[in-house]
């Protein structure tokens, strides 16, 4: 028994030197899937749209005073059912509400596939809960029609109001039909033309374009793949479509070790949001930084004459005005060669997000932040 003990102990040391070998090995760092950095050209989405009339709500479609097109289309609907209404009908509808019907066609889509839809309020309707949607075509931007939308509209809210008083939750004017869209026409796809396709990178990157080659020839084989640029690579794929499925299965499933991304500093100048990647750095640098806040109070006075003294009332305006100005101090950053270092020195200054958009753009101009900023 010590005998076998002995030897378990042993290969379980071995097991734990091996793994922690295959750890260290540069080689076993595995990069990510292909399908999650680059996409196969053609194989893509299209955006349907479709306007439509919602029926049945409880009193809170259209106004039609305010909306005469959804009186329009009710019209137009009813024409073409056979009922023709006298000249001169005025119609009050509140059950009725116009709407705009939009999805996306996925690639390769067939007809007869079901695909969900938003339904979204085009007028003053105060509510959807409750409503069914007409028939309506989804086209796409040809003008062709590719899909029928029809259905009972679910609603992820509710509401109510009464004596000038209301509450409600959530989104009212918003809905969504699941599987409430038909495919009615396929969309043609080149997948595959001359025995060729094309992956596009997501990311413009040279350096990950020439990865994604070496990655596929030495899969594949030599000259499978070449780049063009330094976003779309030019495959070489089967004729036959069974074997050109299997091709791609693998294809997408290649791990490909992407080259690292360009230092980038996002900043949104209206929320003051500040968002960084992992390559930002910092070189050394000082800075100082203080809050200067000015406020301005009005005072309204009244003078009030003798109530016989024949005068007249007087206002008369005061303003008070303060400026504080907080001290400020020199800060010295240190470099920071990760990102965890470059947040912890900004964290130093104590500046709001607003103040921190212009410390960072001070910072480039300095050359002290080794990023690209992008303001939006």
């Amino acid at each position: 028994m010590a005998t076998l003990s002995t030897q378990a102990s042993r290969l379980l040391r071995a097991l734990a030197a091996l793994a922690l070998c295959a750890t260290l090995l540069p080689g076993a760092a595995r990069g990510e899937r292909l399908k999650d950095l680059a996409s196969v050209a053609g194989v893509r989405q299209n955006q349907l749209m479709g306007y439509g009339l919602v029926v049945g709500l409880d009193g809170s479609g259209d106004q039609t005073t305010q909306t005469p097109f959804t009186v329009q289309s009710v019209v137009s609907m009813l024409q073409q059912l056979g009922v023709n209404l006298p000249q001169g009908t005025s119609l009050q509808l509140k059950n009725v509400a116009a709407v705009m019907v939009t999805t996306s066609l996925p690639a390769f889509a067939q007809p007869g596939q079901m695909l969900d839809v938003t339904v979204s309020s085009m007028g003053n309707a105060k509510s959807l809960r409750g409503g069914t949607l007409l028939m309506t075509p989804l086209k796409g931007a040809d003008g062709q029609i590719y899909g029928m939308a029809q259905g009972n509209v679910l609603v992820g809210g509710v509401g109510a109001q009464a004596a000038g008083s209301s509450v409600q939750i959530n989104h009212l004017s918003v809905g969504r039909i699941s599987g409430g869209a038909t495919v009615e026409r396929a969309v043609a796809s080149a997948l595959g033309q001359d025995n060729t396709i094309r992956l596009e990178l997501n990311t413009t990157d040279f350096s990950t374009a020439s990865r994604v080659v070496q990655a596929i020839n030495n899969h594949f084989g030599n000259n499978v793949a070449a780049a063009l640029d330094g976003r779309v690579i030019r495959v070489q794929s089967p004729s036959d479509s069974d074997a050109r499925v299997a091709f791609l299965g693998a294809l997408e499933s290649l791990d490909v070790k992407p080259a690292q991304m360009a230092a980038k500093v996002i900043m949104n100048a209206r929320t003051g949001s500040v968002v960084m990647n992992q390559a930002v750095t910092l070189d050394s640098c000082a800075i100082s930084h203080g809050n200067l806040s000015v406020s301005v109070s009005a005072d309204t006075q009244v003078s009030q004459p003798n109530p016989l003294g024949g005068g007249q009332t007087v206002v008369t305006q005061g303003a008070q005005i303060d400026i504080k100005k907080e001290p400020g101090k020199v800060l010295l950053l240190k470099p920071g060669a990760s990102l965890a270092e470059v947040v912890k020195a900004l964290n130093a200054i104590g500046a709001s997000p607003q103040d921190l958009l212009a410390i960072l753009q001070a910072m480039k101009a300095a050359g002290s932040l080794r990023a690209e900023l992008e303001i939006i």
